[in-house]
C-alpha cells in the first residue's frame, strides 16, 4: 500500500472538473497511490485502500475500542460502512469517463464479531457493471486469521457527470 492521505477539509476533495476527467478505475487507482484523498470517512473508522483492480476494491482497517457498541461489541456501523466502501469504489472502477456513482441500497450480514485491534480485508467484487446500475458483493475477513466476518451486497447507481 502506498501513502495514502485523508481528506481533512472540503479542499482536499478532488474537484468535479478532476473527478470526471477520468475514468473510475483511474480514480480509484489515484487515490491508492495518493494523488487524490482519500474520504474523511476513512479517519475515524480507521480503514485505508489496499488495493484496486477492475471489479475490484480491497481496503484494510483495524476497528478499535472507539467502535465498540455499549456492550462492548463492534458496531454494526463498522461493517456497514467499511463494506459500503468497498462494494461501491469496486463498481467506480467500472464507471466510465465522465461519470459517478450514489449507493441505493446495501445489506450487511454479520457472521461473528471482529475482536478489536483484528486487523480486517473488505473485498468488494462486482458481479455486474451497466449503464445506469451496479451491482457488487462484498465480505469482510480477517487478515492474520482468514476468518469470514461479514458479507453484504450493494446496488448502485451510475450517473452522468
Amino acid at each position: 500500500m502506498t501513502a495514502q492521505f485523508i481528506a481533512q477539509t472540503p479542499a482536499d476533495l478532488p474537484d468535479r472538473e478532476t473527478l470526471f476527467s477520468m475514468s473510475g478505475l483511474e480514480f480509484m487507482q489515484g487515490v491508492l497511490a495518493g494523488h487524490i484523498s482519500a474520504p474523511p470517512i476513512c479517519g475515524p473508522m480507521n480503514y485505508l485502500l489496499h488495493a484496486v483492480e477492475q471489479g475490484r476494491v480491497v481496503f484494510r482497517g483495524t476497528p478499535e475500542f472507539r467502535h465498540l457498541n455499549p456492550m462492548g461489541g463492534l458496531h454494526g456501523g463498522w461493517y456497514g460502512t467499511v463494506l459500503d466502501s468497498c462494494m461501491a469504489c469496486a463498481v467506480m472502477t467500472t464507471v466510465p469517463k465522465g461519470s459517478f456513482y450514489t449507493t441505493l441500497e446495501y445489506k450487511v450480514n454479520i457472521t461473528r464479531p471482529i475482536p478489536p485491534g483484528t486487523e480486517v480485508e473488505a473485498i468488494g467484487e462486482v458481479q455486474h457493471g451497466g449503464r445506469s446500475t451496479g451491482v457488487s458483493r462484498g465480505e469482510i475477513r480477517g487478515v492474520e486469521d482468514g476468518k469470514l466476518y461479514a458479507t453484504g451486497s450493494t446496488t448502485c447507481m451510475i450517473m452522468k457527470g
